[in-house]
């Protein structure tokens, strides 16, 4: 008989949480059991409550969506990816289609895969410049049918979603960079959603670059009204700019991507501190500058210490070898994050 499932969520039911438990046990289910106990508890109290079956039926297919992509990417997790968002409306004839096509060519040359909607427009000349093998397509059904690019169309990798939130969650969730060239709503709302993300720590912070063609103003635009119209108003801060660059150099979008991994690897929170996982510990000299230059984003009491992976990270064998660098982070300073991890990189 299995133990009873101790857990401060349940279903209300003892006896049903016991069953649920014994589920779990049968099924083989023993890593991450509390969040699979949970989610089973969840179904059962959605269904005590009244919910109304539009809602449950949308529950549904987003949890199914949510499965079926992470079943999509899972042979794909060691591998970087660029999420390049940009118009379907633009033709190949423009120079914004030929730029999507060569920096997709030039991040699938420096090893990166590239994660688009899947249309016509950037979509279809990144992965046109990426080709197949290096592609994941995105593609979201519409009331008026939107058909994948011929590149990805057929492919194991294009995943096909009907809402726009479960797209976007691995738009941000899979990709270690975003680029994105001219576009309209749909492009603006992904932008925006992602700077969001970052600047609030609801999702990593990764390079973020705008690209334009030379002679393009579609972005220096963007950057003048966020200047003028935010910055100047205090509704962003001069730090949220570290967030992203701009360039119309395709080689310096590739390297501002690659230079992002050159020592920095990943964070993760452990308790009251941010671990910092990097490839090459900072020498005393350079620790030395880092508590000086970063004090500002420093919760007090607290410092910035060198170490090895902390205890709650064993869940992450394969990361237990990386060096660390951690402090108690304040959990505001996103911006100036940015600029620490871009410091771990020079030295």
């Amino acid at each position: 008989m299995a133990e009873k499932k101790s857990a401060s969520y349940s279903t209300g039911e003892p006896a049903l949480d016991q069953k649920i438990a014994e589920l779990l046990e049968a099924a083989g289910i023993g890593s991450g059991q509390r969040e699979y106990f949970e989610m089973v508890a969840t179904a059962i109290r959605f269904a005590r409550q009244g919910t109304t079956p539009g809602d449950i039926r949308m529950i549904n297919q987003a949890f199914k969506e949510i499965r079926y992509a992470d079943a999509v990417f899972q042979p794909y997790r060691g591998v970087k990816k660029v999420t390049i968002f940009g118009s379907a409306r633009l033709a190949p004839d423009t120079p914004d289609w030929r730029m999507a096509r060569s920096f997709a060519q030039q991040i699938a040359k420096a090893g990166f895969m590239v994660l688009t909607g899947g249309g016509d427009g950037i979509m279809g000349a990144a992965q046109l410049g990426a080709g197949k093998e290096m592609s994941f397509g995105l593609n979201i059904r519409l009331p008026c049918e939107q058909r994948p690019n011929e590149v990805i169309e057929g492919d194991r990798k294009l995943i096909f979603f009907r809402y726009f939130f479960t797209r976007k969650l691995h738009f941000v969730k899979e990709s270690h960079a975003i680029a994105l060239f001219p576009g309209g709503l749909g492009t603006m709302d992904e932008c925006f959603e992602a700077l969001t993300l970052m600047q609030t720590g609801k999702a990593p912070i990764v390079p973020m670059v705008f690209i334009d063609y030379p002679g393009g103003s579609y972005w220096s635009a963007f950057q003048e009204f966020l200047r003028k119209e935010l910055l100047s108003r205090g509704l962003i801060a001069e730090q949220d700019f570290h967030l992203f660059t701009f360039t119309d150099e395709l080689e310096e979008a590739t390297r501002e991507i690659e230079r992002f991994y050159y020592n920095f690897h990943s964070y993760r929170f452990v308790g009251e501190l941010l671990a910092l996982r990097i490839h090459r510990a900072p020498d005393d000299s350079t620790l030395a500058a880092i508590e000086r230059d970063f004090e500002d984003i420093v919760a007090r009491p607290g410092s910035f210490q060198r170490t090895g992976a902390l205890p709650p990270e064993a869940n992450e064998p394969e990361l237990l070898s990386l060096p660390r660098l951690c402090f108690p982070f304040d959990r505001r300073s996103y911006g100036r994050l940015r600029q620490l991890i871009d410091q771990l990189n020079a030295f």
